[in-house]
């Protein structure tokens, strides 16, 4: 329970945020349009609340405090979910509502919103908003409802729902393979091997169950996203391991070629994350149903596409 002593008022916080933001009391006011004596006078009131200043006064600028430091950004993060918690409020109305999705960037772009019509058309009242995240976060602090996640099912406080695994295959333009005449896994010894940042053993852990010998898996330059690492092989700079369900457009124009068919299937996995308090959350419940129907769909297109293949 909040105690109404320690809670200035949001115009005092808004005035002081702004004037932090810009170290200046004018541009404050400018951007609040109020008068530079009224920001002043609400910070004024800010401080003799507080007990403290937060500022120190350096001609025409004011620069903070070591304590008006820390107040600044405590303060900019509950504006914020202040500000968030009411947009979202503001969307409700009778079996509508905003859900706030955290993704993984590449799955994000290449897979989920190529999809989301599919959802807008079952529950065209229902608004996603979508913020990229790679690493798991508190969702106390950060106003999201759920997250899609790779890696183990581990989130403090947080539900994890198994959506997929991954399994990639070994790819590369057809210009590349051309240029350098890889038509059997030894071949992989004469080529650049594109890295995965997040997949450090990518390469060596495929490389192990295809039984290659002679060829050194961590050489090659890195990616931090699998966004990056497809354009890279597309742009002809290497051979990279890739999810299918990830460059369906890549394969499909003939961009992107598998040099081998046999796949990598990780030990991590995909999992929509959701805290414990929004489990029984009408929007949640919705959204976790529409999304693991998706995710059976394309787990028996990979199948069909890897029933399709043969040995090279």
């Amino acid at each position: 329970m909040f105690r109404k002593t320690f809670l200035p008022p949001v115009a005092d916080l808004l005035a002081f945020e702004a004037a932090a933001r810009h170290t200046s009391i004018s541009r404050a006011a400018e951007e609040l349009h109020l008068t530079q004596s009224a920001v002043s006078r609400q910070i004024r009131q800010l401080e003799t609340q507080l007990g403290m200043a937060l500022f120190h006064r350096v001609r025409q600028r004011v620069v903070l405090t070591d304590a008006g430091r820390v107040y600044a950004a405590d303060v900019r993060a509950v504006l914020q979910q202040l500000s968030s918690a009411t947009q979202k409020t503001m969307t409700w109305s009778d079996g509508a509502g905003l859900l706030n999705l955290a993704v993984l960037p590449t799955l994000g772009t290449r897979w989920l919103i190529p999809r989301l019509g599919d959802f807008a058309a079952h529950y065209p009242s229902v608004t996603v908003n979508m913020a990229a995240r790679s690493e798991p976060f508190d969702f106390s602090l950060v106003p999201l409802d759920a997250a899609i996640h790779f890696g183990a099912p581990h989130w403090a406080g947080a539900v994890c729902e198994y959506l997929m695994h991954e399994q990639v295959v070994p790819m590369c333009s057809p210009g590349y393979r051309a240029q350098h005449g890889v038509t059997q896994v030894q071949d992989l010894s004469k080529v650049v091997l594109l890295q995965q940042t997040t997949r450090p053993t990518q390469w060596a852990d495929w490389l192990g169950q295809v039984g290659a010998d002679g060829v050194y898996a961590l050489r090659g330059p890195r990616f931090e996203q699998f966004a990056m690492i497809a354009q890279a092989a597309v742009a002809g700079l290497g051979a990279a391991l890739l999810p299918r369900f990830l460059v369906e457009t890549e394969i499909a124009s003939g961009a992107l070629i598998e040099l081998f068919p046999q796949a990598l299937t990780s030990t991590d996995a995909y999992y929509l994350v959701y805290p414990e308090s929004r489990a029984q959350a009408p929007l949640v419940r919705v959204f976790r149903d529409w999304i693991l129907e998706q995710c059976a769909r394309n787990l028996s297109r990979q199948d069909m596409q890897s029933s399709n293949q043969t040995p090279a």
